[in-house]
């Protein structure tokens, strides 16, 4: 990731001198937000690695889970709060379990756009109507998750 990002902000800097700052800034407090959560996320794939066995995987969220597993996954994907990088590797990791891509596909709509614990303080602190429409907008006009 470094070996990315630094020679991006250097470029950046080179070539829009006044960006350069603002760029370096973002980058930094990616890269710390970064280092405080993928620790934790990588704990917690391993024990997801350990304690589900692929059997329960594909039991509940392979092909053949149905509307079942499209609504578990939607669940699961609407539990947990945080950035939406942290579910890319739970989702390959079910897919390499044994799930369904559309499950997959469900928990990462939901993941990022069907957050319980959001959804509560949005309706605390903005109300149930504008709770009601940002949900409402994240769709696209067939029904799914953005």
């Amino acid at each position: 990731m470094l070996t990315l990002i630094i020679p991006i902000t250097v470029t950046v800097s080179l070539i829009f001198p006044d960006k350069g700052e603002r760029v370096a800034d973002i980058s930094w407090s990616f890269l710390l937000e970064m280092v405080y959560i993928l620790p934790a996320v990588l704990i917690l794939m391993g024990l997801f690695a350990v304690w589900v066995s692929r059997e329960v995987v594909v039991r509940y969220l392979g092909a053949g889970s149905g509307i079942k597993g499209l609504l578990l996954s939607m669940i699961l994907g609407a539990l947990p709060t945080g950035p939406l990088y942290v579910a890319f590797p739970m989702g390959a990791m079910l897919i390499g379990k044994g799930a369904r891509i559309a499950n997959v596909m469900a928990f990462l709509s939901a993941w990022a756009c069907i957050k319980i614990p959001q959804e509560l303080m949005e309706i605390q602190f903005l109300g149930w109507r504008f709770a009601a429409t940002r949900l409402l907008l994240c769709r696209d006009g067939r029904g799914h998750g953005m």
